[in-house]
């Protein structure tokens, strides 16, 4: 079951190096396909935040959805708990955790990549704008087809809610666009 409560507290605090058992926790939790994008793993999506073995054997995995009522989240949960089963954690825990919420910089680059070689417009990466100055209110999406920046919006959603439905104006291509979420 997937539920709202935290790793419990003795687990690792951020930024302390996991052990290398929590390691390759992480590692088999962030190889499972996500459900709706199969083509990027869910440690491409950099929604696996931690793992963590309590000294009586315990497994926990802390799970963060793209957004609060993501349909796949559940799924996800389910097929890293088979994951663990097949590698020896028949009974590993997986909660969702709320904070920090995941935005799309959580994705990595070999994410990003991965779904523009899939025609999916990968979402820009964030932080503050250059130089420190204002962030831009224009969104220049690099059509995947054929590198484009003249591209248009037909819809604000597309196959999942995270995307959008876009058009190159070049090539007159549809494509998704993975939605900016900082």
């Amino acid at each position: 079951m997937v539920t709202d409560t935290p790793l419990v507290p003795d687990a690792a605090a951020p930024g302390e190096a996991p052990t290398p058992l929590e390691a390759e926790l992480l590692r088999l939790a962030g190889s499972v396909p996500d459900p709706e994008l199969p083509q990027l793993s869910l440690a491409d999506l950099g929604v696996v935040r931690a793992a963590h073995q309590h000294p009586d054997g315990r497994v926990e995995i802390a799970l963060t959805p793209t957004y609060t009522g993501c349909p796949a989240v559940e799924t996800m949960a389910e097929d890293i708990r088979r994951v663990l089963a097949e590698h020896g954690h028949p009974d590993a825990a997986v909660h969702t955790v709320l904070s920090p919420p995941w935005t799309t910089d959580d994705i990595t680059a070999e994410g990003r990549r991965k779904l523009a070689e899939s025609g999916i417009a990968p979402p820009r990466p964030g932080g503050p704008a250059p130089g420190g100055g204002p962030v831009p209110l224009t969104l220049a999406v690099r059509c995947p087809n054929c590198g484009s920046t003249e591209t248009e919006l037909l819809s604000r959603f597309s196959s999942t809610a995270c995307k959008a439905l876009r058009r190159c104006v070049s090539c007159r291509e549809p494509f998704d666009h993975f939605k900016e979420l900082l």
